[in-house]
């Protein structure tokens, strides 16, 4: 299974402009878009890579 992150909700991507969708049109996406945090995560990824991911969030949330 594969999940899409996408940092700009899909109603202000510039692909859909032409729909006339605005800022606020759809707030709880937007609301998401700015407060998710996407972590990687995939079979191939390597124990120093996981490593690394670690050690930047105990950086950020202390």
């Amino acid at each position: 299974m594969q999940e899409v992150y996408y940092p700009i909700p899909c109603h202000l991507q510039p692909a859909y402009r032409y729909l006339g969708y605005q800022q606020g049109d759809f707030p709880h996406a937007e609301i998401l878009c700015e407060e998710i945090v996407s972590l990687p995560m995939y079979p191939g990824i390597s124990e120093e890579q996981i490593e690394m991911v670690v050690e930047q969030i105990t950086a950020i949330i202390g």
